[in-house]
């Protein structure tokens, strides 16, 4: 017993500490911003950006086929984006904003323009019309439609499909000047449990993790030197 025992029992303990700090602790996904994302210009597709790659093919061919038609009929345009991670200290409704400045800069370019965006990572969907669209898609239907639209089928199962197929059907109908249909009818018979640790639920897990990897770290540096001094006092 040496050494370089120690050192290279203490390596690969090491090593499985920080694989365990990995596990733990995964690094963030990349995030997006507005300024990160592709340019559109009005009157020309495309109508979807699936950033976070939520849309069956056959769906986002449909939901494509429903807003070209729009733009058509009425002037009016529809875009959807979906994201998986928005940077630090940003809201569907914030990043909403800013793309729909950065596509549509003008008060002209903005009049007949309409965003829907929805962040996988929280499920927060927000609409942004401009003025001329807002007259038909006011501000309570746009808030409905994020919120009971887009949201329900989202609490009910992260069932992305049908709420985005929905929430194009409303959109699509106030817009073409037809009667709001409304949000989706929710049985109030009993209440879902959630599915999803809450705040504290999830600080305490970390806590846990954490004071399991710092015991293997203390382990790690304590095993190595008794099994030496126990081997030095029996003679090694």
């Amino acid at each position: 017993m040496n050494h370089f025992f120690i050192r290279r029992n203490l390596g690969w303990l090491w090593a499985i500490a920080i694989a365990l700090l990995a596990l733990t602790f995964p690094p963030a996904a990349a995030a997006t911003g507005a300024y990160q994302m592709p340019m559109v210009s009005p009157g020309a597709a495309p109508w979807i950006i699936d950033e976070a790659n939520l849309l069956s093919r056959l769906n986002e061919g449909k939901l494509s086929s429903q807003f070209e038609q729009l733009a058509t009929d009425t002037g009016r345009e529809v875009r959807l984006v979906t994201l998986h991670r928005l940077d630090y200290g940003e809201t569907p409704a914030s990043f909403a904003d800013a793309l729909f400045e950065k596509w549509f800069p003008t008060p002209v370019d903005q009049a007949n323009q309409t965003l829907v965006v929805l962040d996988d990572v929280t499920n927060g969907a927000a609409v942004r019309s401009g003025e001329a669209s807002a007259t038909l898609l006011t501000e309570d239907i746009a808030t409905s439609i994020a919120v009971e639209t887009i949201g329900v089928p989202l609490r009910e199962g992260n069932k992305y499909n049908q709420a985005f197929l929905d929430a194009s059907d409303r959109i699509v109908a106030v817009l073409s000047g037809e009667p709001d249909p409304g949000p989706p009818v929710v049985d109030q018979s009993f209440e879902i449990e959630g599915t999803f640790a809450t705040a504290e639920e999830t600080a305490e897990n970390r806590g846990n993790a954490t004071i399991i990897v710092v015991g293997f770290l203390i382990a790690a540096t304590v095993i190595p030197m008794a099994t030496y001094y126990l081997y030095q006092s029996l003679g090694g």
